[in-house]
């Protein structure tokens, strides 16, 4: 069994659903090395977060902002926590929706991603900084 490990950081991006799948192939050039396998990506951060989505059509990365900003609103009275501003606590709930992390299988060393699947940063902050992401494979 190989098992590789990198950490990506990730620059700074707006708020909102952002494809990020050929930096993580590109930070982690050793999958080529695995015919079969698992890479998780994991975030580190608590108000961003990583899903699997669409990978063609941006309105659909559009519609998971508005989705998600009518799911979980900003200003409401009855947050307590709000030391970073009126988006800090929403972008806690939705990180916590979302999740931290995703699992793909690795196949022929490729990302066995569906057709039109992409791994999206879901930035929930209107200025949430760069974000470091661990990306870790292993298989044979």
């Amino acid at each position: 069994m190989k098992i590789y490990q990198q950490l990506l950081e990730l620059r700074e991006r707006s708020r909102g659903f952002h494809l990020i799948t050929p930096e993580v192939v590109h930070a982690l050039p050793q999958l080529s090395e695995l015919k079969t396998g698992i890479c998780q990506v994991f975030i580190q951060h608590t108000s961003a977060s990583l899903t699997i989505n669409e990978n063609a059509d941006p309105t659909v990365r559009k519609d998971f902002e508005t989705y998600f900003n009518k799911a979980v609103p900003e200003n409401d009275p009855d947050y307590v926590h709000n030391d970073e501003g009126p988006d800090d606590m929403p972008a806690h709930l939705k990180a916590a929706l979302l999740g931290s992390s995703v699992m793909i299988p690795v196949r022929n060393g490729r990302l066995a991603l569906g057709t039109w699947q992409g791994i999206y940063l879901c930035e929930h902050r209107d200025h949430g900084g760069k974000r470091r992401l661990v990306i870790t494979a292993w298989g044979e």
